[in-house]
């Protein structure tokens, strides 16, 4: 469940209106809930706190603020019956009195949630709905069943108090109040369904947001304002008091109530046990100086640039502040803390535009083949604790291998970012971060400047109130733990492996035309990659693509989709990565269910963004059967089709397909970022592939029309559909042996070797495609393709045995990083890293060596 807030929450937080009844421990537990001593030092903050103790009220118990344990339903010692009796019931009315204040806020508030939900309902059967039924009825839950019990207890409750009598009696109404609770059970249950309702219509609705936006609260009958204005996200949720505690050491033991809220306690006090069960109750929001509330909206990891250096932190968006930290190095047996870097008041945070910003200093990234490395690494490692698990081995040897895994994976999430996101504080420096995913940047962006909206005054904290600030962050925090995979739980889903296909439809709902394209991000190793981009579509409000990609997932587990405005204007470049800048104009993102797309067909589904809908369809292919070689029935064609008798049929040394692709590619790609990298449209690659096959005079017309990632896919679809690799089947044992010779002139010798032993139409093929693979890694510094990429890319698709002979090599499908595939990208990476490599010559020595494997 989200965190239970205190006064408001950083979100749709008028939902949780009905959890103010749910309020703040005082000092018991930290914020992993270990117990910690009474007492903290002043200023430090609490856990939220669903309190056992049993209450009546519908805004349900706190703790004593002594600390002590949930309070017992027997007699408070030192009230014996009769004893100060006029006293007690004296103070019996004045704590019913504030109680029925509290309870007249409350029912206004709830009052004001269900305003909307007529006019909504009413919308629901037209033809433009503002909200589905089952949208109103999932946000709503419950909450008329709230309100109109806690209206009857405040009408009953009211003339008993208003007539006072000391003999009156209203235990009953707390006892019956109590037997209704197990409402509150079932929309805390329904909360965590109606948050994400309410956040996904919101962002995809403007009448609905415009709707949530604003409410009008009706003041208590002694105020002076008839109604507050209030956001749904600002909602007044103060916690009231809480009297049945005080009602029980205020009444007699022989007054006729005492009994009736005993039991009510005892009801109410099973409830709450219950709920806690399933509540892991966490505190989102820390009191200032002032006793305004600084509330937590956002937090996360990120990659800061410092002294030219990476540095991972922690990041803090409150209400009024960023916060910028670090986890300190504590001994053992000390709680954690963090550290502040530096911090920027929300007044005075601004986004530098394009033109503004000024060029940062250079920040060397990663070498891609050390990121491939480390990739491999982590997943060596994961096969080793997999079967250590699996032959019950020592703990302490696996805890050696995940302590590895982890330094590896952190290492890769701090190097593998490159997308740059600067803020700039108006009054002093600025400070640069690199992400990995737009939509991470977008997030971030999105959420400071909702925040900014509202009248924020410029401040500075004093060294004690930044030491609290920074000491809350500890139990404030939402995410815990550095996204890697050795943080994962063993029952954690491990993700998909294996390749998506997905179509991009269409997409409705822009205001005006546009030039407009798509991308598609998948997660990976922790972190999120753009795998794929549809063209741009020119002009339009409603563009329809039709293109289908073919997405390498390496236990991925979300899919996101960013719909961009593309800029056509150069003097809008981003200094820090020298690319012009396209405006997000909308984002979503959908769990990978494999239920839904592990089948034989395809799932469409709809992504709403802002207003935006987004069409796609998708299916899953798992990794053993899209890596089938299958020979194709019809030998007139290429695919499919040895490439010898091809070369002979077509009587040339390299098949047309790779001359032709390669021309291309090198002619109008060779500068093109992510070639070979990044899918091109399904469809386009298969009407190529179909061109092709039929050998149709048009071919050399239809590539000059074509995407350029089309055609490099067709590329690699050619070898990746030989009915055995390039390099063959017969010889795949020899290369991994080969590779893994430690002797840098015996693993010469062999490889060398091995070359020679190839059949011509593949030796020279190989070698003509080697060549083609240099240039364009010469061009590395703009196309963004190391040697290392185009190594991760071909290895596999040249190297990869046919199905007959794959049984014996390939580990478990669910491993794309076994130790087979990490050897496969080695062996094509030896001959990349190699000097020139000659037919003529290597021929010419073939003399001198046995052609024997």
């Amino acid at each position: 469940m989200e965190p239970l807030s205190h006064r408001g929450l950083p979100r749709l937080s008028w939902i949780d209106t009905l959890y103010s009844n749910f309020s703040y421990g005082t000092d018991e537990y930290d914020g992993e809930g270990n117990e910690e001593q009474k007492g903290p030092p002043e200023g430090s903050e609490t856990m939220p706190y669903i309190d056992e103790s049993p209450t009546m009220s519908p805004q349900l118990s706190a703790r004593s603020q002594g600390g002590g344990d949930g309070v017992s339903p027997t007699p408070p010692e030192g009230l014996a019956p009769g004893v100060e009796a006029g006293k007690g019931l004296e103070m019996r009315k004045l704590v019913l009195s504030g109680f029925l204040a509290s309870e007249e806020i409350y029912i206004n508030q709830l009052e004001a949630l269900l305003l909307p939900m007529k006019p909504l309902k009413a919308t629901a059967t037209t033809s433009q709905p503002v909200l589905t039924i089952q949208q109103i009825e999932t946000i709503f839950y419950k909450i008329q069943d709230i309100y109109e019990i806690h209206k009857e207890f405040y009408d009953n409750l009211c003339p008993k108090v208003q007539q006072w009598d000391s003999q009156v009696t209203m235990g009953h109404l707390f006892q019956k109040l109590a037997s209704q609770l197990g409402v509150y059970k079932a929309f805390v249950d329904n909360y965590k369904v109606a948050l994400e309702t309410a956040e996904k219509c919101s962002q995809s609705n403007n009448q609905f947001q415009k709707i949530s936006e604003e409410l009008k609260v009706k003041g208590p009958k002694d105020s002076k304002d008839s109604h507050t204005s209030v956001t749904m996200e600002a909602a007044p949720l103060n916690s009231p008091p809480h009297p049945s505690q005080d009602l029980l050491k205020h009444t007699p033991v022989d007054h006729p109530d005492y009994p009736l809220l005993q039991d009510a306690l005892r009801i109410s006090q099973n409830f709450l046990s219950s709920i806690n069960e399933d509540i892991d109750p966490r505190r989102t929001a820390v009191t200032t100086p002032k006793g305004e509330t600084r509330q937590l909206v956002k937090d996360g990891f990120l990659v800061e640039v410092s002294e030219s250096s990476r540095k991972l932190r922690h990041v803090f968006l409150f209400t009024d502040v960023l916060l910028c930290a670090k986890l300190k190095k504590t001994s053992a047996g000390k709680h954690q803390q963090y550290d502040c870097k530096w911090y920027i008041p929300l007044a005075d945070l601004v986004f530098p535009s394009p033109e503004e910003s000024e060029a940062s200093p250079q920040v060397h990234p990663f070498p891609d083949h050390e990121l491939e490395d480390m990739k491999m690494k982590i997943s060596a490692l994961k096969s080793e604790i997999q079967k250590e698990k699996a032959n019950k081995g020592q703990s302490r040897a696996i805890e050696r291998l995940k302590k590895k895994m982890f330094e590896n994976e952190f290492l890769l999430l701090l190097n593998s970012p490159t997308i740059p996101f600067r803020i700039h504080n108006r009054n002093g420096k600025s400070y640069l971060f690199l992400l990995s995913s737009d939509y991470e940047r977008s997030e971030w962006r999105e959420a400071i400047q909702k925040l900014q909206k509202k009248d924020l005054q410029a401040f500075v904290l004093s060294s004690v109130e930044l030491q609290v600030l920074t000491g809350s962050c500890f139990k404030l925090r939402t995410v815990h733990n550095i996204p890697v995979t050795s943080n994962k739980d063993d029952d954690e889903s491990p993700g998909l492996y294996g390749f998506l296909h997905v179509i991009v439809h269409s997409a409705k709902g822009f205001k005006q035309s546009a030039n407009l394209y798509c991308t598609l991000e998948v997660d990976s190793f922790g972190y999120f990659v753009s795998k794929a981009k549809t063209r741009v579509f020119r002009d339009t409000a409603e563009p329809k693509w039709d293109e289908e990609f073919e997405i390498e997932l390496e236990g991925s587990q979300s899919l996101r989709i960013l719909c961009y405005e593309k800029c056509y204007d150069k003097t809008k470049v981003n200094k820090d990565n020298n690319e012009i800048v396209d405006k997000i104009m909308g984002k979503g993102q959908i769990q990978l269910d494999p239920q839904t797309v592990e089948t034989k067909n395809w799932h469409t589904d709809v992504i709403e963004m802002n207003g935006i809908k987004v069409e796609f369809s998708m299916k899953f292919t798992s990794r053993d059967m899209s890596l089938k070689r299958t020979p194709s029935k019809k030998q007139t064609g290429v695919f499919g089709v040895k490439i010898s008798v091809v070369t002979k049929r077509e009587r040339s040394k390299v098949p047309y397909i790779v001359r032709q692709c390669v021309e291309e590619v090198e002619k109008r790609g060779i500068e093109e970022v992510g070639i070979y990298r990044i899918s091109g449209v399904a469809t386009d690659i298969q009407a190529l592939k179909a061109v092709f096959d039929a050998n149709n005079k048009d071919i050399l017309l239809m590539l000059s029309d074509m995407d350029i990632n089309a055609i490099a896919g067709t590329l690699k679809l050619y070898f990746r559909e030989l009915p055995e690799p390039l390099l063959t089947d017969r010889l795949y044992p020899a290369f991994m042996e080969g590779i893994a010779l430690s002797d840098p002139a015996a693993k010469e010798n062999c490889m060398m070797h091995l070359l020679r032993s190839l059949p011509d139409p593949n030796l020279i093929t190989f070698l003509f495609l080697l060549e083609h693979l240099k240039r364009v890694a010469e061009k590395e510094p703009i196309n963004k393709m190391s040697l290392h990429n185009l190594a991760t890319v071909f290895g596999p698709t040249l190297l990869r045995p046919s199905e007959v002979e794959s049984k014996a090599h390939l580990t478990s499908a669910a491993d794309i990083w076994s130790h087979d595939v990490m050897a496969q990208v080695q062996v094509l990476l030896y001959y990349l890293q190699h000097p020139p490599i000659s037919f003529a010559e290597l021929k010419r020595n073939t003399l001198y060596f046995s052609t024997d494997v």
